[in-house]
């Protein structure tokens, strides 16, 4: 599986947040970088900084290395990206996605929903019910909706994906 940079930042976006991006940009293709000079040079406080990295690190993207601090006597971070662990994130990512559309083609192939005209809410047979088959926004009368586009939408992406985990 390659992976295209705009696939990279994407899912760095998705599981570590927009934020962390310069990080990125600045720790590529370095090793045991300061937490104080990353948050130098993104221009961060480095308690915002740290949490940045901390989020980052949930998720298997960075590594850290302490060392003591003689004068001082405290820790210093120093922290490396791991650009090799993106393809299992985004795997990972997909295998989740596919788990939740499965789920979600059990439930259309196995209940009728109910919408109005407006669409303004989707029920399931007994939620409808409980409405008299009124629309609990509007009022007005609710009919079965025909999901046959949704189940095969939602099967092509579960085509999809499954390709793509090849």
């Amino acid at each position: 599986m390659r992976l295209s940079n705009k696939i990279i930042e994407a899912t760095i976006v998705e599981v570590a947040g927009e934020d962390v991006l310069p990080i990125v940009s600045f720790l590529k293709n370095k090793k045991n970088i300061s937490e104080f000079k990353i948050a130098e040079v993104i221009k961060k406080e480095i308690n915002t900084t740290r949490n940045m990295l901390y989020r980052m690190q949930e998720v298997n993207l960075v590594s850290f290395i302490r060392k003591k601090d003689k004068k001082k006597g405290w820790y210093i971070y120093y922290w490396t990206f791991k650009p090799k662990m993106i393809k299992h994130i985004v795997i990972n990512l997909k295998k989740k996605k596919l788990s939740k559309l499965e789920d979600r083609i059990l439930r259309e192939k196995n209940n009728h929903f109910f919408i109005c005209q407006n669409k303004c809410i989707r029920l399931d047979f007994d939620q409808a019910m409980n409405f008299e088959f009124k629309c609990p926004e509007c009022g007005e009368i609710m009919n079965q909706e025909d999901n046959l586009e949704k189940i095969r939408l939602i099967e092509e992406e579960i085509k999809n994906i499954k390709s793509e985990l090849k």
